[in-house]
């Protein structure tokens, strides 16, 4: 599967006549992890919504494979680009093997059956997430944390050159959390796909991507490695957060370290004296 290329190119889009993206440009690099980042509010799931067809622009196009996303079929575009959404809902009782096989659908013409190749990617995908042994399972039976590789099971039966994902790790805790941005990581890495995920832990982005991008108000504020966007800057201009910016000693990335009201080497002790009850 070779690596594909998406860009965007002066997308103002939103919901009615609120505007909530103002002339974005992105080149998502073919073949990497790209994490978006930003406050609440700045756009991230806007854009991914975009960038994934599921909101029309007012002005401005994404080209994947230098293709108009919304010029392309819809069974075409499905079979190169996957879409994750934010805590997506399985149907009552469906089994995740069931779940999972439907990520073959793109690849299911109007007279097209079950093939060899469709067991096989579903069986691929199922292996890579853990999951063969749960095939049987209901999805509502399921813990969170296994819940979202299903959904990203499905995903990968899908076989897109392309993974958009909004959130893949809320709700999640910090041990689920880093296993499934190790298994985004292993299939960018086997499969060659290209990731793009919006994530609010800002600490796990830089860990992951190897491009990072921060959204605010609207706009893209910067665009690159993790080790050129991350600084103190950034994090108080895009978060409005005082921050120390340090080596991660497990990666060499940058990891930013929140100083808050009470964390600051300046702030004021407002201690009158008083000696505190027990």
């Amino acid at each position: 599967m070779s690596a594909c290329s998406l860009l965007a190119q002066g997308l103002v889009a939103g919901y009615g006549e609120r505007t909530i993206l103002d002339d974005v440009n992105l080149t998502v690099p073919a073949g990497q992890t790209t994490a978006i980042v930003g406050a609440n509010a700045c756009g991230k799931s806007t854009l991914l919504r975009v960038l994934s067809r599921l909101l029309t622009p007012a002005q401005g196009s994404v080209l994947l494979e230098g293709n108009a996303i919304h010029q392309l079929p819809t069974r075409r575009l499905a079979q190169q680009l996957g879409f994750l959404p934010q805590s997506p809902i399985a149907p009552e009782g469906i089994s995740v093997l069931e779940l999972v096989s439907r990520g073959r659908h793109p690849h299911q013409g109007l007279f097209k059956r079950w093939s060899a190749a469709d067991e096989v990617a579903v069986a691929d995908a199922l292996a890579a997430t853990h999951l063969s042994e749960l095939a049987e399972r209901h999805v509502d039976e399921l813990s969170g944390g296994q819940r979202q590789r299903v959904w990203i099971a499905m995903a990968l039966a899908q076989q897109t050159k392309v993974l958009l994902l909004d959130e893949p790790t809320t709700f999640l805790d910090i041990n689920h959390q880093v296993d499934v941005l190790d298994l985004l990581t292993d299939l960018n890495r086997q499969r060659g796909t290209t990731i793009v995920m919006v994530l609010h832990e800002l600490n796990l982005a830089a860990r992951y991507a190897d491009q990072l991008v921060a959204m605010a108000n609207g706009k893209v504020y910067a665009a690159g490695p993790p080790g050129e966007i991350l600084t103190e800057q950034m994090v108080r201009e895009v978060f409005g957060l005082e921050s120390r910016v340090i080596e991660d000693p497990v990666t060499g990335k940058p990891m930013m370290i929140p100083l808050g009201r009470h964390g600051r080497p300046d702030s004021v002790c407002l201690d009158s004296g008083a000696p505190l009850d027990d």
